[in-house]
Order: structure tokens, then sequence, then C-alpha cells
């Protein structure tokens, strides 16, 4: 990580602290969700036996209000993933299957969320989700092909004029998140991020950004890398 990164996470720290617990168990859910349509979009191997529903199950919960139903329905669901093969075998993921196990703990890491309830637990699924897009973005690059929105891409950073983080996808990774947790202030603590127009909208960017993560993988796994 270089110097503007390490930049970016003392910003994505303090302005963590500065929410209310409620808020930023929200935006621990928004850093989540920016991984929902990948992990959901390719299909799960047959041979780590997760039910799609189950995760489908876990995002939703995660963004219903906070509460002791909410919190104990989600560790239901939790106990119900980990008697998945996956937890108890060797796998061999390819690139969109690594993406997938690394959202898969970063949920398991939200539960322990519920458990231990901290601006530092917060922070690690935050961060997490932050490494990923890091992750993807050298992926790119180490790529003998030119991506197909290259140049929507460069002309994205150099619209930043500076502010740009190490590459597209930590910058627009960062952009949503900047805007989420500017947002997060207006929300009630009583609501969960699908119960007001505010919430869904921010879910719905997440979303958006989801989508763009699906299209770039899917060009990576076509290019077999």
């Amino acid at each position: 990580m270089d110097q503007k990164g390490r930049l970016e996470n003392v910003v994505r720290i303090e302005r963590l602290a500065d929410l209310t617990p409620v808020h930023q168990r929200q935006a621990a859910v928004l850093a989540l969700w920016q991984w929902r349509a990948p992990i959901l979009a390719f299909g799960l191997d047959a041979e780590w036996g997760v039910d799609q529903s189950v995760l489908e199950s876990l995002f939703r919960l995660a963004a219903s209000p906070a509460g002791e139903e909410s919190d104990c329905a989600y560790r239901r669901a939790i106990a119900e993933l980990c008697t998945a093969p996956l937890f108890t075998s060797e796998v061999d993921p390819d690139t969109v299957q690594l993406f997938q196990l690394e959202t898969i703990s970063n949920l398991l890491t939200f539960g322990e969320l519920l458990d231990k309830p901290g601006v530092d637990e917060v922070e690690r699924v935050v961060e997490a989700s932050a490494g990923l897009a890091n992750y993807l973005d050298a992926l790119v690059e180490g790529s003998f092909y030119s991506h197909p929105s290259e140049e929507a891409h460069r002309q994205y950073l150099a619209d930043l004029a500076g502010r740009a983080s190490e590459g597209y996808f930590a910058s627009r990774h960062f952009a949503v998140e900047t805007a989420c947790h500017g947002a997060l202030g207006v929300l009630p603590d009583s609501a969960g991020l699908l119960d007001s127009s505010t919430g869904r909208e921010l879910l719905a960017l997440c979303e958006d950004f989801g989508e763009e993560l699906v299209t770039t993988m899917q060009w990576l796994r076509m290019t077999g890398h």
C-alpha cells in the first residue's frame, strides 16, 4: 500500500469513529453489499455445498434493523452456512471463486461484530472490502489483455485530479464508501437500510458498483485469469 492508500485508511478510520454505533454497523453492511452481486452472479461451486439462499438471507438480515430478532436470525444463518463441506475441505479456487470466498469470510466477520460490537470489528469488514477492490485493480493491471473499459477508467482517474487511490476500482470503492458514510447520519437509528428510501438508495449505489465488479470479473474469467 502506498502513501495515498495509507492516508485513505486513516480517513476511513476517522469517519467510522465519528459515526454512531448503529451507523457504524450500517457502514459495515454497505461494505458487504458492494460484493453481493459478485458472490451471487456466478453461482457457487457445487462441491462447496453452500446454499445460495443462505447467503442471500445473510445479506438481507444484515441490512435489517439492528435488534435481538435479526441478530439471532443472522447467527442461525451463519451456523447453517458453517455446516457446508466448504468449511471442512481444501479448495483450489479460481479468481472469481477467491472473491466469493473472501466475501463469505467477511459475512462471518460481520457475525462476529454482532457478538463484539465496536469500531474495530467494523473496520475489519470495511477494510476487507476495500482490500478486494485493490486486489481487483492488481489483477486488471497484471493482465496481458487490455480491459474493455480501459479508456473510461483512465478518464475517471484523470478527472479525480490527484485524488485517486491506487487504481480505478479502489478509487470507485472509496468514492462509494465516502458517499455512503456521508449519508448515514440522516438515517434513524431504529431503521434498517432496507426500511428507508435513503437506505435503499445507498444499497442501490453499492449494487451498481457491484455490477461493475461482476463485469470485470467475467472479463477476467474469459481471458483465462
